[in-house]
């Protein structure tokens, strides 16, 4: 017999019903407005009504307290306004993917990885386009299918399965395929990447299956899968990033590829390679992420264990 759901089970899909109708009511009434002025409207509602219910702001403070310290209080506070208000932009944005691919579609691939990028497309070559969440790593994927490029999205599924149902949905509007974060979404994506795919892959996010890499000055756990793939399958790894700029459009960057050494240093020098992005564009990163939860550096080789 099927177990029925227990009270608290029962109240959190009522939840979860609840909050996906409200963002879409939101995002349904910002359609009705022009693209930069939806951007804007999305960019104030999450700063300003989402963020201090969300907790948003305590967790922005929290992560620059913690690799940030002597940042000065008047660049938090803007911080913590400015990075719900990317998280805003962002999320119009994704809701709006005509829009977004109109305005990404004459936008120049820019970078020292630009040729490596052309090449890997001309031979047929896999290649694992590696991102964070700064500025809209969308912005990239939808570019590139726009220019003819084979390119295959890498997405966890949303806990919230209200919203994940036109969550897919809207992102494969943008592009497909895409490959969900289970086992037969990674079995499909690795066969997309023998055939020469391109996927893409967000890689700063906390997996307690990863290792302790070093990020901002403080050990993150990050997973070593994508490079392991790449040694295995001879994928290029290529560091990319879409980034927001004050007109509005933006800055589709490709690094230098990644030297394919051994899966650990592959991926410090992709945590490396994002952390100049943050530096340079700090309220563009996604510091409401509780990234962070590893040893202090100078614990790493102290020989103490870390609780579990």
């Amino acid at each position: 017999m099927t177990k029925k759901p227990d009270l608290s089970q029962r109240l959190r899909r009522m939840g979860d019903w609840l909050s996906d109708r409200v963002i879409r009511a939101v995002l349904g009434v910002l359609r009705l407005v022009p693209f930069d002025l939806r951007r804007d409207l999305g960019a104030r509602f999450v700063a300003s009504v989402i963020a201090p219910v969300a907790g948003f702001r305590t967790r922005v403070r929290d992560n620059l307290a913690l690799v940030m310290p002597d940042l000065p209080e008047a660049e938090v506070r803007r911080m913590t306004r400015a990075v719900p208000a990317n998280m805003g932009r962002a999320l119009v944005e994704l809701y709006s993917p005509e829009d977004l691919k109109a305005r990404v579609r004459d936008e120049p691939f820019v970078g020292p990885g630009v040729p490596a990028l052309e090449e890997a497309n001309r031979t047929g070559r896999g290649v694992l386009l590696v991102t964070g969440h700064i500025g809209n790593y969308d912005s990239l994927r939808a570019a590139l299918i726009a220019r003819g490029y084979r390119v295959g999205g890498l997405y966890k599924p949303m806990r919230n399965r209200f919203f994940n149902e036109h969550y897919v949905a809207t992102i494969s509007r943008i592009g497909q395929p895409l490959f969900s974060r289970t086992r037969q979404g990674m079995a499909a994506m690795v066969r997309f990447l023998r055939e020469g795919g391109m996927v893409g892959v967000v890689l700063d996010q906390h997996t307690g299956l990863g290792e302790p890499v070093m990020f901002m000055g403080r050990p993150a756990m990050t997973g070593l899968a994508v490079a392991e793939m790449a040694l295995r399958y001879d994928a290029l790894v290529l560091p990319c990033y879409g980034i927001r700029r004050a007109d509005g459009g933006f800055t589709l960057w490709f690094e230098t590829p990644v030297e394919p050494t051994d899966a650990l240093t592959m991926t410090q020098a992709l945590n490396d390679d994002l952390e100049r992005q943050v530096r340079a564009h700090m309220d563009q990163w996604l510091w409401t992420h509780r990234r962070w939860k590893g040893p202090l550096p100078d614990e790493m080789d102290d020989g103490s264990e870390e609780e579990a």
